[in-house]
Formats: C-alpha cells, structure tokens, sequence
C-alpha cells in the first residue's frame, strides 16, 4: 500500500503550480515538500483536458477514509494561501495535502503524518475549479 502502487495524475496546470511551490519552499529550507517533491517526479502530466474523473486535483473536494480509525473526512485541497482549516480547505503542502494529490478514487496509501503512519483510501474526488478559492 506504499506510495510507488499508486499513479500519481496531474494537470499540467496542476504540476506548473506545484513545481513553483516545491522551489519556493525548498528555497525556505523547509522540510516539507519533499514527499510532494518526490510526488511531482513521478506524476504523469495531462492536458487540463484529458484529466480523468475522480482524480484529487487542486481545488478538488476529497472525501478520505482512514482506514485503520474508519473515520472518513472531507476537505477541500488548496493552494497554501486559500487554506482555512475552519472551512476545510487544507493546504497541498500538508502531509495530507502532498499525500493525496494526483491520487484516483479507490486509491490506498499507507503515509507519514505527523502522528505517525496513516493509512488512507481515497473515497471520492470532485474537480471544483476555481470556485474552490472563493467559495
């Protein structure tokens, strides 16, 4: 259920906004990009229009089942400066956010949260477009 069982699809729109992110914050120093680093160096880049249903893409709703707690969360994925934990906007730079994206539903990833392993299946992902940021 490791990480290299899962294809990793993104947008070309998608991968030109997280390639900047991952320079922007590696440039910072900070640690955390690098699992959506080694994500991004493995994805296969579509076509905004050839993008396939049910893929997590930015400002795309997820419905996730945690499938060691059965607890299942949904949340929308954002660009760091539109995330609002309070309106369950997560930032593509969490560990959550970097573990699920490019991922398609019925997807399961076993990923390093800072509480320790999670293991995730992807349940459902709905492409909300820009209305995302502003909704």
């Amino acid at each position: 259920m490791n990480a290299e069982n899962n294809q990793v699809i993104l947008s070309e729109d998608d991968f030109r906004q997280l390639s900047s992110l991952t320079e922007n914050v590696s440039a910072q120093g900070n640690k955390q990009e690098m699992t959506l680093s080694y994500e991004l160096s493995r994805a296969k880049v579509l076509k905004n229009e050839k993008m396939p249903e049910q893929v997590v893409r930015l400002n795309s709703r997820v419905k996730v089942k945690d499938l060691d707690s059965k607890r299942e969360m949904v949340f929308d994925i954002v660009l760091p400066q539109f995330s609002d934990v309070k309106a369950n906007k997560i930032s593509v730079l969490t560990p959550m956010g970097s573990a699920l994206i490019g991922l398609a539903a019925g997807s399961k990833i076993a990923w390093k949260m800072p509480a320790g392993i999670r293991n995730l299946e992807v349940m459902e992902a709905i492409y909300l477009g820009e209305q995302a940021q502003n909704a």
